[in-house]
């Protein structure tokens, strides 16, 4: 990888998950993973679990991005959940990680440490610094950031769905 390269859709493969990019003729499979409302409880987006909502905010701006990744569990070949890369900065070598989700099924278990560790793995090659951008709310996912070694930079507000939301900002270099 050069300089000015970073693969925003590789193939990542776990002990139990792979990631692989964002198909089109996913959208079902995901969309069964994120319609538990409860996996959306404390984002601050917590509509996501709507069909509409999922389209538009997670599926669509997904296959746009050209960089999320599905989550798909090895043994059964099912997809669990998705992540992206986002916000890359070719000139400070920065990119975040982040809009990820898991079923229910799999918190607390080592899938979504595997999840970030083979992204950030991957990041890290390129990057001097990984960002993940978490709701000041959502305590799940901050509590996630600190057992993953994410160092809180600051707390900023962030623009969701057009209104803005205090976020905290975490960053492994």
């Amino acid at each position: 990888m050069n300089d000015c390269e970073f693969d925003l859709q590789p193939h990542l493969i776990g002990n139990s998950i792979l990631l692989r990019p964002l198909q089109a003729d996913d959208a079902e499979w995901l969309y069964q993973v994120a319609s538990d409302p409860l996996i959306w409880q404390q984002h601050p987006s917590p509509l996501r679990y709507q069909r509409k909502v999922f389209d538009s905010q997670i599926f669509q701006s997904g296959i746009l991005s050209k960089s999320t990744l599905v989550a798909v569990e090895r043994g059964t070949s099912s997809i669990i959940g998705s992540s992206r890369y986002y916000d890359l900065d070719a000139n400070n070598r920065e990119i975040a990680i982040g809009l990820t989700f898991l079923a229910r099924s799999y918190w607390g278990g080592r899938v979504n440490g595997e999840m970030k560790d083979l992204m950030l793995k991957h990041a890290l090659k390129w990057a001097k610094r990984v960002w993940f951008h978490v709701g000041i709310n959502n305590v799940r996912s901050r509590k996630a950031m600190e057992k993953i070694g994410a160092k809180l930079s600051h707390i900023a507000p962030r623009l969701v769905n057009e209104v803005f939301v205090d976020h905290c900002f975490y960053y492994i270099d």
